[in-house]
């Protein structure tokens, strides 16, 4: 049998999985042709099972994202004459390699949103799958931090991970472990991880209360060794380098801490070094200002007032994204979409959009009519209602109508940078597919993935709102775990818009 031929049979093969994953609602177009909101409570659900399709380590018997198998069993045998269990975790994006950074990041915007939307998140039926999302990184961050003085923070040659196009189930990379100590120390991934376990503890209280107290624990251990033994983490690693430095993570680390213990000394931490904030351009896995304001924000109006500097400052961060401000920093496309960079711009989009949902409860929470922008006052609702446009866009409301969710909606990228989702499932297809084959048969192929990966967000259109739907540019169709945790906070913030298009749609 030739290759072509070989391809075809497995497509063949898995055709029945992509299309039952693949389905879309005639309720999804009805409410789009209508002009109404998108069934949000959807969309939530496709982004939070996205996680699924990123897991390493030994799957669940509750595993829902079927084309995946166990992958990456023997993580942390490099150096296992120290009993180091690393199995588990995340993928980041879309190659083979575990970065602890990123997935902390994850982690703690999945936390922000159980913790800020619960009762939204429950009425939709997500918030078991939504822990349970948390709860597979947290156990992985637990078992990285194997001492007071380390974190494990990769697993997996990234340079040979990259140069490689297979399926994590096949993985033959070499698993290096890469971790920070007090003699290389990386204080940014120390306090993100931080503040990933108290994001984390404050969605298992009242759950599973002897977890929480574990995280919150671990939390405070991995705080002080990020503030204790500081240090950037790309002169120790030349990984995931920050441009901002680690005072961001530190804030936003005793941030979390405080939210999750109210032990005064995290608050005086914020307030002894509120020198360190200032008015940022983004929100990201490298800055993480913006997301720190909001959180104090709220505590200034608890009545914490000498934290005014903190929502002085994320005031000014939104006043640098909405259109009609004089302080706007980014233009949106002709479509309407804020664009921040040409490398994966929805990754900025959807993290901007959890802020900007968070403050604008925050504010109609506190019974404060909206934030000044020099000569123009913006009210909560236009803000919310500013993410909303950002979320539908996302969605299918676009020039290219097309949604940037794989799996919602008619017409969605089938082209994703992603290696498991490209190679047909081991379920499919046992036998192994190298480097060289997944490069030749499945990476450089014009056919569509084989399979769904439903819920990804990818990087998304250029300026011109335009979506080139090529596996090899991976700058528009690679997902990340923190392009879509992001996107579960701005999208839970809508979940009551779409019980009223529901209503309105079922007239």
């Amino acid at each position: 049998m030739g290759s072509s031929e070989k391809v075809w049979v497995l497509a063949l093969c898995c055709t029945l999985t992509m299309a039952l994953a693949g389905s879309s609602s005639q309720y999804e177009l009805a409410l789009e042709d209508l002009g109404l909101s998108y069934d949000y409570k959807d969309a939530l659900g496709k982004a939070i099972l996205f996680f699924e399709g990123q897991r390493s380590g030994k799957l669940p018997a509750s595993q829902r994202v079927k084309w995946r198998g166990d992958s990456a069993l023997d993580d942390g045998k490099p150096d296992n004459h120290l009993q180091v269990k690393l199995v588990g975790g995340y993928y980041d994006a879309g190659d083979n390699v575990k970065f602890l950074w990123p997935m902390a990041f994850s982690v703690t915007l999945l936390s922000w949103a159980a913790v800020e939307y619960r009762n939204e998140i429950s009425s939709a039926d997500e918030l078991n799958n939504l822990c349970t999302a948390i709860r597979w990184g947290t156990d992985f961050i637990l078992k990285a931090h194997t001492s007071s003085t380390t974190l494990y923070t990769q697993v997996g040659d990234g340079q040979a991970d990259h140069d490689c196009w297979e399926r994590p189930e096949d993985m033959d990379t070499p698993r290096t472990l890469y971790k920070i100590t007090a003699d290389s120390p990386g204080s940014e991934v120390a306090a993100d991880a931080a503040a990933a376990l108290s994001a984390a503890s404050l969605v298992f209280q009242g759950v599973n209360s002897s977890y929480s107290k574990k995280l919150l624990s671990k939390s405070k251990s991995l705080f002080k060794f990020a503030d204790k033994y500081r240090g950037k983490y790309n002169e120790s690693f030349p990984f995931y380098i920050s441009y901002t430095g680690y005072k961001d993570e530190l804030i936003w680390s005793a941030a979390w801490l405080y939210k999750a213990s109210r032990d005064e000394k995290y608050l005086n931490y914020v307030v002894r070094n509120q020198g360190w904030s200032e008015s940022a351009l983004e929100f990201s896995w490298d800055g993480k200002f913006p997301g720190a304001q909001a959180l104090l924000a709220q505590e200034f109006y608890g009545g914490k007032k000498d934290l005014s500097k903190y929502k002085t400052d994320v005031e000014s961060f939104i006043c640098k994204l909405m259109p009609g401000s004089n302080t706007l920093q980014y233009n949106t496309t002709a479509g309407g979409l804020l664009y921040v960079r040409s490398s994966s711009n929805l990754q900025y989009v959807t993290s901007s959009c959890m802020v900007l949902s968070v403050y604008s409860k925050t504010l109609m929470a506190s019974n404060i009519d909206g934030i000044q922008c020099g000569p123009t006052h913006f009210s909560a609702s236009q803000i919310k209602s500013f993410v909303k446009s950002q979320v539908d866009y996302i969605l299918g409301n676009n020039p290219m109508k097309m949604s940037y969710m794989v799996g919602h909606g008619s017409k969605h990228p089938t082209q994703l940078h992603h290696r498991g989702s490209s190679i047909p499932s081991i379920h499919c297809h046992p036998s192994k597919v190298g480097c060289n084959d997944g490069m030749s048969m499945y990476f450089n192929s014009n056919s569509p993935n084989q399979n769904l990966h439903v819920g990804a967000i990818v990087g998304g259109p250029d300026s011109n709102d335009h979506f080139n739907d090529l596996r090899s540019e991976h700058s528009q169709s690679e997902p990340t775990t923190y392009m879509n945790a992001a996107f579960v906070g701005a999208v839970a913030g809508l979940l009551d818009e779409t019980r009223g298009a529901s209503a309105t749609a079922a007239e």
